[in-house]
């Protein structure tokens, strides 16, 4: 938890104004709370006081907060709302990071944008007097592109409310199309390339040994599985939670070209979370994953977490050509050694095994990470995963059997 100031004591009566306005702000950055929330706060803080900062916070946690989802933003707004020096500024920073001479300028952490907007309510500072001649705009490029291709391009982490419950429209309606696979049955039709010896002679001893005309036989086709191994642990929460809302949307789209999508989530733990997804609606859905996956924001134990998929799932799920989707950092404090192991064993059990991590969206990534060294060998594609964008190019290489992402290039440095 973050370290705060001492709380002052309410010598002007108005700590219940402040709940109320603490509350205002929480609902904006996007946290379901209602004045039913906000009188159990004022209870609660009568009854638990408010000497110590820790259990000030503690308390408001423990009545606002209803999901793990929702830690990072309530612990970014508390900090900004109650005595962060130069919040203000800070936030002014947050929403117009073009500002020189506010704060230091830095990337936003999770929630912090939202936390932002929601503290400022909406309202933008004004500009500072810079004594510099304002810019002369020669060509207006603002309506080259559309705030929709804007947002598929922008980082999940840094979204604002309002940006995120846009993207979360724009995930129901990807799709993930897939190709067929091919297998070694056969059916009999006209138009088949293959002739059928067996019918023929069957056909033709009806009429007395004359064949007069030769049957045809095709391959048979059928989907593959889909298996979604996702990370929840404090790093990849924000990016975790819209993936999901994909995922979820490919598991109930009819005619996706899926057979059946099972999905997984693992921080400390495994938790199989599929059975969730069934349910239509996306907030149930992933309201009730993270209520069973109860290490959400928490560490990650990487090695393990696949060594109790490979012992427990890989036999019922893996079968038949399946594909597997792994989100996580690879930023895994556990032995190496059973991570590799369990990475390869579940990439000879898997038709094609995709990695997705968020971190390829900084330009200089280098697998530098032992995790991230000892999982890149075993992949047949590596790709980000922190964008709109980069989810919909992850369809294209779903259907290309031949693509590899960025593991080529990085396997090159891992040489150098």
């Amino acid at each position: 938890m973050p370290s705060y100031p001492d709380l002052p004591l309410p010598e002007d009566g108005k700590l219940a104004e402040n709940l109320a306005h603490f509350a205002r702000a929480l609902r904006k950055a996007g946290l379901p709370v209602g004045p039913g929330r906000t009188l159990d706060a004022i209870r609660a803080v009568e009854a638990a006081g408010f000497a110590r900062k820790d259990d000030f916070f503690h308390t408001l946690q423990a009545v606002f907060v209803s999901r793990p989802e929702e830690r990072a933003t309530f612990a970014q707004v508390f900090r900004l709302f109650w005595r962060d020096p130069r919040y203000m500024e800070h936030m002014m920073s947050l929403m117009l990071p073009q500002l020189r001479g506010v704060a230091e300028e830095r990337a936003a952490q999770a929630a912090e944008k939202r936390a932002a907007e929601a503290l400022l309510d909406g309202q933008l500072p004004p500009m500072p007097e810079t004594g510099e001649a304002p810019e002369q705009i020669e060509i207006d490029a603002s309506a080259t592109m559309s705030a929709e291709e804007r947002l598929k391009t922008l980082d999940f982490e840094q979204m604002s409310a309002a940006e995120i419950a846009e993207a979360r429209r724009m995930l129901a309606r990807l799709s993930l199309p897939v190709r067929p696979l091919v297998t070694r049955r056969s059916r009999a039709t006209p138009a088949g390339r293959r002739i059928d010896p067996h019918r023929t002679l069957r056909e033709a001893l009806r009429r007395g040994g004359e064949i007069t005309t030769l049957a045809r036989k095709a391959p048979v086709t059928r989907w593959p599985n889909l298996i979604v191994l996702c990370d929840i642990s404090g790093s990849m929460s924000d990016y975790s939670r819209m993936v999901l809302h994909f995922v979820h949307a490919v598991a109930n789209r009819k005619g996706q070209g899926w057979a059946r999508v099972h999905a997984f989530t693992f921080g400390t733990r495994l938790t199989n979370i599929t059975r969730h997804l069934r349910a239509r609606d996306v907030d149930a859905a992933l309201r009730a994953a993270g209520a069973e996956a109860q290490d959400w924001s928490g560490g990650t134990r990487i090695g393990q977490s696949l060594h109790a998929f490979n012992r427990d799932w890989s036999r019922r799920v893996l079968g038949q050509g399946a594909v597997v989707l792994l989100i996580t950092d690879g930023l895994d404090r556990d032995d190496a050694g059973l991570l590799a192991r369990e990475i390869e064993r579940l990439h000879l059990s898997c038709r094609r095994l995709i990695w997705l991590n968020p971190l390829l969206r900084w330009t200089g990534f280098a697998p530098k990470a032992a995790g991230i060294r000892a999982m890149l060998p075993h992949v047949d594609s590596f790709r980000a995963g922190h964008s709109i964008a980069s989810l919909e190019a992850l369809g294209r290489a779903v259907s290309d059997p031949g693509d590899s992402g960025e593991k080529a290039r990085l396997l090159a440095l891992l040489r150098e």
